[in-house]
């Protein structure tokens, strides 16, 4: 009957928020009672708990001390479950700040990417612009076209 201990983040942002996290004292103890409070060894110690409390006849009907001691650990936690949450928004806005820079970084690689398109479309119009102009200029003169039958020269007749 172990008490399951949470995976190793693989996203590099959720390790170091996990890292940061493990630095303080608090909230390694917070973290380790949420832990044991959401597993099932916790809900086998108190079904014992309680059927020996019953049983052994640590008091009589209705029970008001294991009341009251069942109250006071409920309350605490509630607030064991409001930290499990913080703590789990806290990973969230990590996760959401990761995903903002990461989203950031490709917008300015698109930007880049679509100027360079645009650039390399302005020398293509160029290269055709100069090309018409070269097929129609010509070296015969200008307005005469210029045939290109390549190494192996004209067509025979």
């Amino acid at each position: 009957m172990s008490i399951p201990s949470l995976p190793i983040p693989r996203n590099p942002a959720l390790l170091q928020h996990a890292q940061q996290r493990a630095e303080n004292a608090e909230n390694r103890i917070a973290d380790a009672i949420t832990r044991f409070a959401g597993s099932m060894p916790f809900v086998y110690v108190h079904v014992i708990w309680f059927t020996a409390w019953i049983v052994l006849g640590v008091e009589r009907y209705p029970f008001g001390l294991l009341t009251m001691i069942v109250s006071l650990e409920a309350i605490f936690l509630s607030t064991f479950v409001m930290i499990s949450q913080n703590r789990a928004d806290e990973k969230r806005q990590v996760l959401a700040d990761h995903e903002w820079q990461k989203v950031q970084a490709e917008e300015r690689q698109n930007e880049q990417l679509l100027d360079l398109s645009s650039q390399i479309l302005a020398l293509t119009q160029a290269i055709h612009a100069m090309a018409s102009a070269r097929t129609t200029a010509g070296p015969a003169g200008p307005g005469t076209a210029v045939r290109d039958y390549g190494p192996a020269g004209p067509p025979g007749p």
